[in-house]
């Protein structure tokens, strides 16, 4: 048996918070593998049931982040497993948004659910960082984190990513890390082969028109001036060019 630990913060208020990935990666597992709808138990949200045969626990501390070792240990306790037997998904700072890295054991990067954790269960489970990126400067982190994905960033990788792990949640449990790494990057960034080409690229022998700046582009063409053919002006013109 697997437990599969998804960090968040529990109610609404929370819900789409960058802080919440881990729930809203959970939940996008039990839909996809058909779980059934989680119940109150172990201060938490559990629900048990299979991934390719695989049987699987998946659980949402309802502690809040900070105390989510308190959850995580009442479950690992009750059906007695060790830290090999668990793997958590959390937000990441570090690294870019949709980013992810995958590695077992190590320290919790100051992350509060994760430090809940560590003491209470072992150092030795695997972790699955998954990157919303960080605002900038360590004053903005916290907003940055209880702050909601946008539209932009949920179409631009949130909603693939979350995809991605869903359909790979077989590689969780069966701890191969780097094709997971691997399956979550070309769901976010594409490979060539999954990106869907634009019309004006789909033919790999045409040629691309130069660049233009961004300004010179905004710019209306101008008309180009009719040069004529007859009378006094055209006469001119003709001996400036010695066109006969």
């Amino acid at each position: 048996m697997h437990l599969i630990v998804g960090l968040g913060n529990p109610g609404d208020k929370y819900r789409n918070n960058r802080h919440n990935i881990g729930f809203l990666a959970v939940d996008a597992i039990a839909r996809r593998h058909g779980f059934p709808a989680f119940r109150e138990k172990f201060q938490g949200l559990i629900s048990e049931g299979t991934i390719d045969g695989e049987k699987v626990l998946l659980l949402k501390p309802q502690t809040y982040m900070n105390s989510s070792g308190d959850s995580v240990q009442k479950v690992t306790t009750f059906y007695k497993l060790g830290p090999a037997d668990v793997s958590v998904l959390y937000d990441e700072i570090d690294l870019a948004p949709g980013k992810t890295r995958v590695k077992v054991g190590g320290g919790n990067g100051g992350h509060n659910g994760l430090r809940s954790i560590d003491p209470q269960i072992g150092l030795g489970y695997r972790r699955v960082r998954l990157g919303v990126g960080h605002p900038g400067h360590k004053d903005l982190v916290m907003p940055h984190v209880l702050g909601d994905f946008s539209k932009a960033e949920q179409q631009a990788w949130l909603i693939p990513l979350l995809d991605a792990i869903a359909d790979n949640a077989v590689m969780i449990v069966k701890g191969d890390d780097n094709g997971l790494m691997n399956k979550l990057a070309i769901a976010v960034q594409g490979d060539g082969a999954e990106r869907t080409q634009r019309p004006e690229t789909a033919d790999p022998t045409r040629k691309k028109a130069p660049a233009q700046s961004h300004i010179r582009a905004a710019r209306p063409t101008a008309p180009q001036a009719k040069v004529p053919e007859t009378g006094p002006m055209a006469d001119m013109l003709k001996k400036l060019f010695k066109k006969d």
